[in-house]
C-alpha cells in the first residue's frame, strides 16, 4: 500500500526538504495508497473521502468539542479567561499548535489530481454518477480547508497541484495570495463540487449538492462583510497598511474596486443561499435536531449530520451537560438578546418579569432560548432537594445551577446549556453519547440570504420577508419583525455587534444579526461573526463577561460555603456573576480589551526561515499585522492597524 514519492505537497514539508532532502524524497510514504492498485473503483474513492469527514465539528469522546466552541466569544464563557480577548498572553506558536497546516490539503490535492487523471483514461470502474460525486466531495473538502485557513490567516498560499521536488518550486509556492482571491478560489471549488455532487446524498451523513451551495454562501458572506467592515485597514488588501503590499505591488481588486469586490461576494452569497433556502423548509422541532438518536435522511432542514457509534466516536455531551454545568455557560449578553414571544425586546415588553429569579426571566421567551438552557422557564416539583438530597415533602424547588463545582463540571455563568443533551436511555453515560450533531442546516441559508441581501441593497426585498417570518414562527416569536425593529432601542442592547466605527448600525441590520445570534446559540458560529463584522473593536474599557443575576435573590438558594469567595464573584462586585472576577489574581480580572492584532492568527515564526531560498535574506512569506517574524512573542499592540 505504498508508492515511491515523486512529489511534495504542502508547506509542512519544506522544513524536511531543507534538512534532509534526499532521505525524505526516497522514503515510501504511508499516507497514500498505491496508485496502481487504488482509485480504480467507486468504493476506493468513497473510502478515501471518508478520511476527510473528520474535519467537521464534533463532540469530543469525553469533555469538549462543539458545545464549548462558543466559549471563545461573548455568547458563552468557560472557567478561565480567554487570551484572545486581552493583550499579553497570546503569542506566536509552533506549527504543531497553530492552524497553519496544509497536511489535509496535500492528501486532497493528490486525490483530485489522480482521480481526474483516471477519469480521463476511463480507468475507474463503476457508475459515472458516483465517481463524479466522490470527486465532488474532494473539491468540497479542499474548499472547506481553505476556508479554515482564510478565516484564521486571511492571505494564504493556494496549492492545487502536485509540487515539483525542488527547492525553488517549493519556496515559490509559499507566496501568500490576497484574501479576496483565496475566497474566489474557494467559491470556484464549491461550484465544481456542486456540479459533481448528487442533489440527494448517497446516504445519510454524506455531503450533497446543497452542502456545497451552503458553504459557498457562508464563505461569500464572510468575505464580503470582512472586506466591507475592515476596509482600508491592514487586514484587507489594496492599501499601504496591508502587509502584502510590497509582495503584490500591482494588486487590483478583481471587481475593479474595494466596494465592487465585496458587493460581488454579497451577490454570490445571495444567489447560493437562495438555491438552498428556496427548496428546504425548516424543521418544526428546533431542539430535536440537536439531541436526537434518529437519522436525518428525510429532514429538509438538516443538510449534513454527524453520527456517532459507541466505542468508535461516541461523545460525552449528555453526560457532562446533563449531569453538571459542563464547564461552560451562556452569557447575560446572549440571554438578553432573545426576544419575548410578543416579538419585543425584554426592555420593551411589560410582561418581562426581570432577571432576579431565573425561572421568571425565561417566561414568555423565544423557544430557542428556553429549549437550549437547562430548566429554563420552569420549576421542579420534587420530593428531594436537588442540591442536598434532603426530603422536601413534595414542595416546589427551583433549579439551582452548578455554579459551585470545580473545573469542567461547573457552569461559570449559571446559564447552563441543554441544547445537546439527550434524555434517551443510556445517553447520560460517560463517553457513550450517540445523539447526532447537525453540521449544515438550511436555517443558515435563510439567515445568510437576509444579511447579504440587506447589506447589498439596503432594503428587505426578494425572499427576505418569507425567510425571516419562517425563522421567527419556528422560534415561537411573533413573525412581525417590523414590530421588533420599531421597538428596538440600540442604547439598551447588550451586544458587541450594535456598533461599527463607534456608531450604532441601523436597527434593521442589527435585528438580522440578532436573529442569527439566537438561531445559532451554542453552535460555535459567533466568533467568526464578531471578527467579520469588526465587532470586537467594541470589546474595550475592561469589558466584563456576565452571567446570571446571583446576588439579588438567587443566592438564597445556596449555602454560603458553596458560593464563597474564590468560587464565584462576590456581591460587592456586581449582582451578576462575573467569571473574570472570581479571584483578583486572574489574568483578565479587570476585563477584556481586545487587541486588533488578534483579528488574525500569527504565522509560526519558524515558517519564515523555512520559506527562503539558499542565500536569500527575505522569506517569501509576510507576517500578519502586528505579529513578529524573527522571534516568538506577543504582537505589537501599539501599531496602527487602521
Amino acid at each position: 500500500m505504498a508508492m515511491k514519492k515523486k512529489f511534495i505537497l504542502g508547506l509542512a514539508i519544506i522544513g524536511t526538504f531543507l534538512t534532509s532532502c534526499n532521505d525524505f524524497l526516497q522514503r515510501d510514504p504511508m499516507d497514500f495508497a498505491d496508485e496502481t492498485a487504488y482509485f480504480n473503483t467507486v468504493n476506493d474513492l468513497k473510502i478515501y473521502d471518508n478520511t476527510f469527514y473528520s474535519l467537521f465539528p464534533k463532540m469530543n469522546p469525553l469533555w469538549g468539542g462543539l458545545f464549548v466552541a462558543d466559549n471563545s466569544s461573548d455568547n458563552q464563557a468557560g472557567k478561565w479567561a480567554n487570551n484572545l480577548f486581552y493583550p499579553g498572553d497570546k503569542k506566536t506558536v509552533t506549527k504543531d499548535n497553530s492552524e497553519w497546516k496544509f497536511d489535509n490539503l496535500r492528501g486532497i490535492n493528490f486525490f483530485i489530481n489522480k482521480v481526474n487523471e483516471k477519469i480521463a483514461s476511463k480507468s475507474i470502474s463503476g457508475s459515472t454518477e458516483y465517481i463524479n460525486h466522490y470527486l465532488g466531495e474532494a473539491y468540497f473538502f479542499r474548499a472547506y480547508e481553505y476556508f479554515r485557513l482564510l478565516s484564521n490567516y486571511g492571505d494564504v498560499p493556494i496549492l492545487s497541484k502536485m509540487m515539483e521536488n525542488n527547492l525553488d518550486s517549493l519556496v515559490s509556492s509559499s507566496v501568500r495570495v490576497p484574501r479576496n482571491e483565496v475566497a474566489r478560489f474557494i467559491l470556484k471549488d464549491l461550484d465544481k463540487a456542486a456540479e459533481l455532487m448528487q442533489v440527494n446524498a448517497p446516504e445519510s451523513g454524506r455531503l450533497s449538492q446543497d452542502a456545497a451551495y451552503l458553504l459557498k454562501a457562508r464563505v461569500a458572506l464572510y468575505e464580503a462583510t470582512w472586506e466591507k467592515y475592515h476596509a482600508g485597514t491592514a487586514f484587507v488588501p489594496g492599501n499601504s497598511k496591508w502587509p502584502g503590499a510590497s509582495t503584490h505591488p500591482d494588486f487590483q481588486f478583481k471587481a475593479g474596486s474595494a466596494e465592487a469586490e465585496y458587493n460581488f461576494f454579497f451577490q454570490e452569497a445571495i444567489d447560493a443561499a437562495d438555491l438552498v433556502a428556496s427548496r428546504r423548509k425548516l424543521d418544526n422541532d428546533y431542539i430535536g435536531m440537536f439531541n436526537s438518536l434518529k437519522t436525518f435522511s428525510n429532514s429538509d432542514e438538516v443538510i449534513l449530520v454527524r453520527y456517532y457509534l459507541v466505542g468508535v466516536n461516541s461523545h460525552g455531551a449528555s453526560n457532562y451537560l446533563g449531569r453538571t454545568g459542563g464547564g461552560t455557560g451562556f452569557t447575560r449578553s446572549l440571554v438578553n438578546s432573545f426576544l419575548m414571544q410578543s416579538g419585543k425586546p425584554i426592555y420593551a415588553d411589560q410582561d418581562y418579569k426581570g432577571d432576579k429569579v431565573m425561572y421568571e426571566e425565561f417566561e414568555g421567551r423565544d423557544v430557542r432560548l428556553t429549549s437550549s438552557t437547562k430548566a429554563a422557564g420552569s420549576n421542579i416539583v420534587t420530593k428531594t432537594d436537588p442540591l442536598t438530597g434532603q426530603f422536601l415533602n413534595d414542595t416546589i424547588s427551583y433549579y439551582r445551577p452548578f455554579i459551585y463545582l470545580s473545573g469542567n463540571e461547573s457552569s461559570p455563568t449559571g446559564y447552563e446549556m441543554k441544547k445537546f443533551v439527550s434524555y434517551e436511555k443510556g445517553q447520560d453515560e460517560q463517553g457513550k453519547g450517540t445523539s447526532a450533531t447537525p453540521i449544515f442546516r438550511a436555517a443558515e441559508a435563510y439567515l445568510i440570504y437576509l444579511e447579504a441581501y440587506y447589506e447589498k441593497n439596503g432594503t428587505l426585498g426578494g425572499n427576505c420577508d418569507a425567510y425571516w417570518r419562517a425563522l421567527r414562527t419556528r422560534a415561537g416569536v411573533n413573525p412581525d419583525y417590523n414590530l421588533t425593529i420599531a421597538a428596538t432601542d440600540m442604547t439598551q442592547e447588550n451586544d458587541l455587534a450594535t456598533k461599527w466605527h463607534g456608531s450604532y448600525i441601523d436597527k434593521t441590520l442589527y435585528n438580522i444579526r440578532r436573529e442569527r445570534r439566537c438561531e445559532f446559540i451554542g453552535e460555535g458560529m459567533r466568533l467568526d461573526d464578531l471578527k467579520r463584522w469588526r465587532a470586537l473593536d467594541n470589546m474595550t474599557d475592561g469589558y466584563q463577561v456576565e452571567g446570571m443575576n446571583l446576588w439579588a435573590e438567587m443566592y438564597k438558594m445556596y449555602s454560603s460555603s458553596l458560593i464563597a469567595e474564590g468560587i464565584v464573584s462576590q456581591q460587592g462586585i456586581s449582582t451578576y456573576i462575573r467569571p473574570l472576577q472570581v479571584t483578583a489574581s486572574g489574568s483578565a480580572y479587570n476585563g477584556y480589551n481586545f487587541p486588533k492584532a488578534h483579528y488574525l492568527e500569527p504565522i509560526p515564526v519558524a515558517e519564515f526561515a523555512l520559506s527562503k531560498r539558499v542565500g536569500d535574506s527575505q522569506s517569501t512569506l509576510y507576517q500578519n499585522p502586528g505579529w513578529p517574524t524573527n522571534t516568538d512573542g506577543t504582537a505589537d499592540y501599539s501599531a496602527n492597524y487602521d
